[in-house]
């Protein structure tokens, strides 16, 4: 009996029975799609180790781009354009028609790449310090970004593009000389793109049918004829309970909270697609935007496509070098993928490695950030990643990319700035290990909780002179002071004589962004050291390295 036939009858001897908390219904756990030491269970995943490679990279850059970028009017843009009155509804209205006649889809169409050049960006992002890269193969919007064995329609090969964005991203990540990371996110697409399945509510068209609607046999004498629509927006099936909302859509992440829940031929179909993405282009990290694993707890499809790409390395490379990240994680689901945090950053020294995803804009290119000049400064940048670093972190930032396949002036600004920082200053940050505290100042003090996914970045004190950095390498400690002390001195009261933290003798002290040697002074309470008179570059961060 093939799985998913045992999915659909609920009846399967391969693993056992699983029964879902949310919904008090039977779902088969089936067998791993590749054998080996890991199967598709939380216990047999966590025998996972994190590889090297990863945790000494600590900064990566992603491009989070698809055609929801084509309008440059921001995140969701395929979700916002079907909800009346919104900013992106009424972007699209302008710029497109009413999203009865054109629909999602025919932005899919109008999407052409025709500026991508990813030798080009990888290359700036890798000379900015970034020692991994990140591509996204699918979003909630169901385009596979790759020649899609299971889409073999809604891919960028035969839409848009029709191009091989991954296969075009990975030639030349690998080309220069990095790991290559995946993110995918198309499993929530059959509740988020509930919206094209509306209708205005008031005006000419109310009550008209948005194009979440067509079937193949609505394509007669259109572009897509022979196509069918529901093979993108999936919306052939009873919404879910609640009305459908930003908020429903939310708290029904993971699958509870009223949410319409996938049938097994949907999420055997996630999984087949994210199986042949793995296949096909080997990536060394795979994201996933969902709480623990995609269609979790609902399906085990992520169980098994986790413990597919974790077999594979092993079969390879004798060891499991390859990463998957997931969010909202229990202590157990830890061990098994690395906790990624959304947007924010742990506020303590992480047992286990662990990444922050966040990026300079909107997740999609949004005009209208460019305009108004409001992206994230080369600083913030680096204060994330040096707090990240000293909690045992990565940082995974998002440069967001225009619908033609480029980057504008300023984020390009940004990237340099980031690039001259990281030049003067990696040895504080490249294989890294966390101290025996993470730092001290008064911005941790402020710093905000945790929330759902992460989203507690920016929600803290601006950094000072006082916030003090640590991590630790090949026995040197790397102190770095947040801020210039306009006073000429750093005041660090973590390394005082009498500190619990640091007992041996302090022999000598540089600046590590121009090797001089400073001046310092140990008391029983507090260290002292004396800055030149001349900033480096970039004074935002001062990393010290610290000789004992």
């Amino acid at each position: 009996m093939k799985r998913r036939d045992a999915l659909k009858l609920g009846m399967s001897a391969l693993t056992g029975l699983y029964l879902s908390p949310l919904l008090g219904h039977s779902y088969i756990l089936s067998a791993p799609a590749f054998k080996g030491v890991f199967e598709p269970t939380w216990d047999s995943l966590s025998k996972y180790q994190v590889p090297d490679w990863f945790r000494d990279a600590k900064f990566g850059m992603w491009a989070h781009w698809g055609p929801q970028c084509e309008p440059e009017a921001g995140d969701w843009y395929a979700r916002g354009m079907y909800q009346e009155d919104s900013w992106q509804y009424k972007i699209h209205l302008k710029k497109y028609g009413h999203p009865s006649k054109f629909g999602f889809k025919d932005v899919i169409n109008v999407w052409k790449a025709d500026k991508w050049d990813p030798d080009e960006l990888v290359n700036l992002y890798k000379d900015s310090g970034a020692k991994y890269f990140m591509a996204m193969a699918n979003h909630h919007d169901n385009l596979d970004l790759y020649n899609s064995k299971y889409q073999p329609n809604w891919n960028s090969t035969k839409m848009g593009p029709k191009k091989d964005i991954i296969a075009g991203w990975e030639k030349a990540t690998r080309k220069a000389g990095l790991p290559f990371a995946v993110s995918v996110h198309a499993a929530h697409a059959w509740n988020w793109f509930d919206t094209s399945k509306g209708a205005d509510k008031k005006g000419t068209l109310a009550g008209v049918p948005y194009d979440g609607v067509l079937t193949k046999a609505d394509g007669a004498g259109t572009w897509w004829e022979g196509l069918d629509p529901q093979e993108l927006y999936a919306q052939n099936h009873p919404l879910s309970e609640k009305e459908s909302g930003n908020s429903s859509v939310h708290s029904q992440w993971d699958w509870g909270d009223g949410a319409s829940i996938p049938t097994a031929d949907y999420c055997e179909k996630f999984h087949d697609r994210t199986i042949d993405l793995i296949d096909k282009y080997n990536p060394d990290l795979v994201y996933f935007d969902d709480t623990a694993l995609p269609l979790w707890p609902i399906s085990d499809a992520g169980l098994r496509i986790a413990a597919h790409l974790y077999n594979k390395s092993l079969e390879k490379n004798k060891t499991v070098q390859t990463v998957v990240t997931g969010k909202i994680l229990d202590k157990q689901q830890r061990k098994a993928m690395v906790w990624d945090i959304e947007k924010g950053q742990s506020n303590s020294i992480e047992p286990l490695p662990w990444q922050t995803d966040t990026c300079i804009g909107e997740w999609h290119y949004n005009r209208d950030v460019y305009n108004d000049k409001r992206y994230k400064t080369a600083k913030t940048v680096i204060h994330t990643l040096i707090d990240v670093v000293s909690k045992n972190g990565n940082l995974m930032l998002n440069i967001p990319v225009r619908g033609d396949g480029s980057i504008d002036e300023l984020e390009r600004q940004i990237v340099n700035e980031v690039g001259v920082w990281m030049k003067l200053n990696s040895k504080s940050i490249y294989g890294t290990r966390p101290w025996k505290i993470f730092g001290e100042g008064p911005q941790q003090e402020s710093a905000g909780a945790l929330t759902a996914q992460g989203f507690n970045e920016g929600k803290g004190k601006p950094y000072t002179s006082e916030d003090i950095r640590f991590a630790q390498k090949d026995k040197i400690l790397y102190a770095t002071v947040m801020a210039w002390p306009e006073s000429g001195t750093a005041i660090i009261k973590s390394l005082g004589k009498q500190s619990p933290y640091h007992t041996a003798t302090i022999k000598e002290i540089k600046l590590v962004s121009t090797g001089q040697k400073l001046k310092f002074k140990q008391h029983s309470s507090t260290l002292e050291v004396y800055f030149p008179d001349q900033k480096p570059e970039v004074p935002y961060a001062n990393a010290l390295e610290i000789i004992s």
